[in-house]
């Protein structure tokens, strides 16, 4: 318990840093979050509304803010990432079928997937026009280049959907084009609006990778152990999506037939009611499979950490070391 209460202070103090910029940023999202076509902008602000961790904001300031005071530039990109990230989420909201984001109704249930998706189009030029301002080719360029890999992504887990021969390799191909290549794109959009050379661009872009890597196993380990109340959508939701998930494809490795057929009923039906979800918890349980995951989460934690240790010891670097350990000890 107080190793927790030691994180969510450490994790405070790190959101601090950047806290008046974070609100700089939330008040740029919400006056060019205005569209001409009202459902556009009432899908926008309800989005805004709903919250969010605002972790990939904050990672572009505080990478920003490791070479100097934070500037105007950041913000505008800390802007456009979130923007993004919150039009991946209302396209992934209608190609899951999903219900609830956040705790609240999906966009999709509210006003239908053709007004969502050309919503989260919008948001996504918008982020474009907002990025074409600073112009330089290079920021179009790791905003061109993370467009296509998240797309991409959401192409080839399309394909593997409901589908139990899912392996490992295929699962990391996922959540790097998904999740690592978004937090990459973060670090890369904060060192470059402070004019840091390629190398250590690079070097961050590293770090940001292996942080967005860990980011996701523990969501997708987090949907099996984690309640509703906290997630903000059902639990065990992924599988009944048909997303085999690491806890799942190690489980499976060494599944009896039994449990396989179990796995492939709630894939099947795209529910649990043949299959109870106490009981897909037991067969992760039987065969290890969240320990498994959760050490796999620590090698990227791990990498990250020494990337960012290698920095010369200051406020933001400790505030990036605390959220490098919030990613895999959170619990939401």
């Amino acid at each position: 318990m107080f190793s927790k209460i030691q994180q969510s202070v450490a994790a405070r103090e790190a959101f601090s840093l950047v806290q008046s910029d974070l609100q700089e940023v939330d008040r740029e999202i919400g006056i060019e979050s205005v569209a001409c076509v009202d459902a556009v902008t009432t899908i926008n602000q309800y989005l805004h509304a709903g919250g969010g961790k605002r972790l990939r904001p904050a990672l572009v300031l505080l990478i920003n803010r490791l070479f100097g005071p934070s500037n105007p530039s950041a913000r505008r990109l800390a802007a456009v990432v979130e923007m993004i990230h919150a039009a991946t989420l209302v396209h992934d909201d209608v190609i899951d079928v999903a219900k609830t984001r956040r705790g609240r109704p999906s966009t999709n249930v509210v006003w239908g997937n053709h007004i969502s998706v050309l919503a989260g189009d919008w948001l996504y030029m918008q982020a474009f026009q907002i990025a074409l301002r600073e112009r330089n080719f290079h920021i179009l360029d790791v905003l061109i280049s993370l467009t296509q890999m998240m797309v991409e992504g959401e192409l080839l887990q399309l394909e593997r959907l409901h589908r139990i021969d899912v392996s490992e390799a295929d699962y990391m191909e996922l959540v790097d084009r998904k999740t690592a290549s978004l937090f990459s794109a973060c670090a890369s959009l904060g060192a470059s609006s402070a004019g840091a050379d390629e190398a250590a661009e690079s070097t961050l872009a590293d770090f940001a990778w292996n942080l967005g890597m860990a980011f996701q196993l523990v969501d997708d380990i987090l949907d099996f152990t984690s309640t509703e109340k906290v997630l903000g959508k059902p639990a065990g939701n992924d599988l009944r999506e048909g997303k085999v998930t690491l806890p799942m494809i190690y489980a499976l490795e060494s599944a009896t037939p039994d449990e396989r057929n179990a796995v492939q009923t709630v894939i099947h039906d795209g529910s649990y009611e043949q299959v109870p979800f106490m009981r897909v918890l037991q067969v992760l349980q039987a065969h290890n499979s969240i320990s498994r995951a959760y050490e796999r989460a620590h090698t990227f934690t791990e990498k990250s950490r020494a990337i960012i240790s290698a920095f010369p010891d200051s406020e933001v670097q400790r505030a990036l070391r605390a959220i490098v350990d919030l990613v895999t000890e959170r619990d939401c």
